[in-house]
């Protein structure tokens, strides 16, 4: 149980980490990024890169999860919840700034993302029987 619990911990703040580090590499390699931020006035290519930052931050979530706590199958879905529970009342309260195919593109499939990074880890094969290590 307690492994689990980590793992989660460890889920949501690995989330937060790998987020930033790829918003800093959007904010110094896509040109105008740094200026649409604070108003956010993104750009078509700057949405699809948002959208595909929260993809593969939540997919590593999940990897980070299952590689801590490989036999819970509940706690990559807690932390892929979790997140959409944090991020929905902020694209409730911005609902009105960005179309409604770029809300759904980031708010469904955050949890099923972070269960697929999980899938993708998979515990290192068994040796077969009668056979060292």
């Amino acid at each position: 149980m307690w492994r689990t619990i980590g793992a989660i911990v460890a889920g949501l703040v690995g989330w937060a980490v790998i987020v930033t580090v790829i918003n800093w590499g959007l904010r110094l390699g896509v040109p105008g990024y740094r200026l649409a931020e604070p108003t956010l006035e993104f750009t078509l290519g700057m949405k699809i890169a948002r959208l595909t930052m929260a993809a593969i931050t939540s997919i590593a979530a999940g990897a980070l999860v299952r590689a801590i706590a490989p036999q819970s199958r509940l706690a990559p879905w807690i932390v892929g919840l979790v997140i959409l529970a944090l991020f929905l009342p902020a694209h409730i309260q911005l609902w009105h700034r960005f179309p409604i195919w770029y809300h759904l593109s980031f708010l469904l499939p955050l949890a099923p993302l972070v269960a697929l990074g999980a899938w993708l880890v998979r515990r290192s094969p068994e040796p077969p029987a009668g056979t060292a290590a």
